[in-house]
């Protein structure tokens, strides 16, 4: 095996496969690594821990067909490390040889053997627009869950809607729902769950391509964008009731600008240390932020907001808000409320498209 390649187109490569080799311990060793396969003038990279897979296409001068995996962290630091330019890759016994100008590495191969067998698409190929699905997934992924212990709060919601489709995740704390009018993807009354670790890699790749195609199998979901394609399997269970979480009308009703918000809450969440969670409130002429931190001090901040309902103080996890207000487009956030202790909903000024749910944080 033996071919060579620019540097960036190498990295690029064998980065984005990467991201998806196994890190913990128990897998096979094999799939700590990168597949690496050479046919003709077409490398073909593959990363995978069972759940997620990531195969990536790259234009190469093939010298000798051959495969091996290659660690997959180290692999990447080596070609990054390198000067740009010309590298090129061979395969000598056990020992892959990469060399770049006056540099030369080796590096022992893992056993290509057993890295698993490369799943295959399955099911009808839809195409979506790469923009608008990123911009869907950068406002949901967010937040799902980051416990492995909790697989469904671990994964985002696709569910057909009698407008379009709809993805929606949650941890338990913070809900997020985006709807994408016009888009068919699933059969009506049809939904599935797909890990938000494999979406959050499909966000990585959609930033510079115009199309997305997905197929649906029955335990799988592939996305292939350009050269690349991220193959998960879906989750299975039951996703949360999420629709009785969602009240019909609030009483209370806040209108304040996005930009001067989120540079409000990233000041005085300084002073939020410890889970400390800020205060917002609520009133008629503005709006007060305030953290207070025993044995630490305390920050807090007026704000010019439009409100109408009854006065309240309710208060927030900063991350989970600053996470709800920067998914939320347009230049105005508008904060509903019920009562202190109810979840509150984030929504922009127009459109109807996403609403971030959040649950307020009891305080004395």
């Amino acid at each position: 095996m033996k071919f060579r390649a620019e540097r960036d187109v190498l990295l690029e490569a064998l980065a984005t496969a990467a991201r998806a080799a196994a890190t913990r311990g128990g897998a096979l060793p094999a799939l700590s690594g990168v597949r690496i396969e050479v046919r003709g003038d077409v490398l073909h990279l593959a990363g995978s821990d069972l759940d997620l897979t990531v195969q990536v296409e790259a234009s190469v001068s093939g010298i000798d067909d051959g495969v091996c995996v290659i660690p997959a962290r180290l692999g990447t630091d080596i070609v990054r490390a390198l000067e740009p330019g010309a590298v090129t890759f061979a395969l000598e016994g056990g020992e892959a040889q990469i060399a770049a100008g006056r540099s030369q590495f080796t590096v022992r191969v893992l056993p290509a053997e057993e890295f698993l067998r490369l799943p295959e698409p399955a099911g009808d190929a839809v195409t979506l627009d790469s923009a608008a699905l990123a911009a869907a997934l950068s406002q949901v992924v967010r937040a799902a869950s980051k416990d492995d212990a909790r697989p469904i709060l671990a994964g985002v919601l696709m569910t057909a809607e009698p407008a379009g489709l709809r993805l929606v995740a949650t941890d338990s704390y913070r809900l997020a729902m985006r709807d994408l009018p016009g888009t068919t993807l699933l059969a009506e009354g049809q939904h599935v769950l797909v890990p938000a670790r494999a979406l959050g890699e499909l966000q990585r790749v959609l930033q510079h391509a115009q199309q997305v195609t997905l197929r649906l199998g029955h335990d799988q979901a592939s996305f292939e964008v350009s050269s690349v394609r991220v193959t998960t399997r879906l989750i299975e269970g039951e996703f949360p009731n999420y629709r009785q979480l969602v009240p019909s009308g609030y009483p209370n009703r806040l209108t304040v600008g996005k930009e001067p918000l989120l540079d409000a809450v990233r000041r005085v969440k300084l002073l939020a240390r410890e889970a400390t969670p800020i205060r917002m409130a609520l009133r008629p002429d503005g709006l007060e932020l305030t953290a207070v931190t025993h044995d630490v001090g305390q920050a807090r901040e007026d704000l010019d907001a439009k409100y109408e309902g009854s006065e309240m103080v309710v208060a927030f996890n900063p991350e989970f808000l600053i996470d709800g207000v920067e998914a939320t487009p347009g230049d105005e956030v508008v904060l509903e409320t019920l009562d202190a202790l109810k979840p509150a909903t984030l929504r922009a000024t127009e459109g109807t498209d996403f609403l971030y749910l959040l649950m307020p944080v009891r305080v004395s």
